[in-house]
């Protein structure tokens, strides 16, 4: 199944909701691009606000053709010139304008960038057309050589008006049934992120073709903490570890959760076995240190379960996968709960067994079978133990099996 966010990706820049002075300006760059004194755009905002899609858009208005890259798959010199070098300096197919468009340049920070960015910043001044760079924090210091040489185009959080219409009109072409409170409460609860929106409705709806306040509400109040569902998009959405690390941050479930979430989806999102293969042997090896961190209790080994569970499984693969998959949870997380419960319900007996006989909730457990033994035997004394113990009705059912 196709993604909406690819389905319904902008044609034209008139589509875009939300970055009217946005767009305005990258025209104008665009238009009159030989009379720029920077050779370059940067355009920074938060994720899933436009900033992609929107220079795809605007080139399309243009009829301009675009050569994309991400930053963080070429992080040495030598990488940027052989694949950005020729194509900011050659002529397109069939003599038609060109961008450059580089995604995500916060890739190319860190210690593994060896001149990444000095040769952006040579490309930037002598490429025979527009470069356009786009980052999430361009304020990072490494990048004040950047900024100094690009014009700064800003991409604000969509707003909560702006990204229901844009649901509104996917509900209508996929003849999905909603109500207008529910629809708007879910524009609100992404916080300006329409990209989460636009995969928060596609997973709500897909099975029943119906939004409603309480599949809504399962998804719980954002309030910028990030969702399990919203995570493993980083993580497997994403290419670039400085994305993915952070991804389990925010998270309100803890990482062996999210492992579990993880080990669960990964072989429905990674169809190259390659690719699946590297990121197993990720998970693997987070998995070793959690082993060590349950058995020493060394806790700063956790950085690495999180390190590898996050950006190793993220770079794993050669390529973003487009396709649309709606991740689930997995059938050892709904055992788990079920026997958390069950242990809940027998200690709960156990201290009113303990308290009525003056004795250990610990020792009552020791000998627990006999309970259960005397309530599915002797009639006449399960209902003497009720009655003293007080036992409640699901607590007298849990007995019975």
């Amino acid at each position: 199944m196709q993604s909406f966010i690819h389905k319904y990706q902008p044609k034209s820049s008139k589509e875009v909701v939300g970055q009217a002075s946005a767009i305005v300006q990258l025209k104008e760059f665009f238009l009159n691009f030989k009379k720029q004194k920077k050779r370059a755009v940067l355009v920074y905002g938060p994720s899933g606000v436009g900033k992609t899609c929107s220079i795809y858009a605007i080139a399309n208005d243009l009829s301009l053709e675009v050569l994309e890259v991400n930053a963080s798959d070429f992080r040495t010199a030598e990488q940027i010139n052989t694949k950005v070098g020729a194509a900011a300096l050659q002529q397109s197919l069939f003599s038609k304008g060109k961008v450059i468009l580089v995604d995500e340049i916060d890739g190319l920070a860190g210690n593994k960038d060896r001149g990444g960015i000095q040769a952006i910043i040579k490309l930037m001044q002598k490429s025979a057309f527009p470069m356009v760079l786009t980052a999430t924090n361009p304020f990072d210091n490494k990048f004040g050589s950047v900024r100094s040489k690009s014009t700064l185009v800003e991409f604000k959080p969509i707003e909560p008006a702006d990204a229901a219409e844009v649901l509104k009109r996917i509900c209508k072409k996929e003849k999905i049934k909603y109500d207008e409170t529910t629809l708007k409460s879910l524009a609100r609860r992404t916080g300006g992120d329409l990209r989460a929106a636009i995969n928060d409705l596609q997973t709500l709806t897909q099975d029943k073709k119906q939004l409603v306040k309480e599949t809504l509400d399962e998804l719980g109040e954002r309030n910028k903490l990030e969702s399990i569902l919203n995570a493993l998009v980083k993580v497997f959405k994403s290419t670039d570890p400085k994305i993915a690390i952070t991804a389990f941050d925010n998270v309100e479930e803890d990482l062996d959760k999210c492992f579990l979430w993880v080990d669960e989806n990964l072989p429905h999102e990674y169809k190259k076995p390659a690719d699946l293969a590297r990121a197993y042997d990720k998970l693997s090896r987070a998995d070793v240190f959690r082993g060590r961190i349950r058995r020493w209790q060394h806790w700063r080994f956790m950085v690495y379960e999180n390190a590898l569970l996050s950006a190793g499984v993220a770079v794993s693969k050669d390529e973003k996968y487009k396709e649309f998959t709606k991740y689930k949870p997995t059938g050892r997380l709904l055992k788990l709960w079920w026997a958390k419960q069950k242990n809940m319900k027998k200690k709960a007996i156990a201290a009113k067994i303990a308290e009525a006989t003056h004795t250990s909730t610990r020792n009552i457990l020791k000998d627990f079978e006999y309970f259960k033994v005397i309530f599915k035997k002797n009639k006449e004394m399960s209902k003497q133990l009720i009655e003293q113990l007080n036992l409640d009705k699901d607590e007298v059912a849990w007995l019975k099996k």
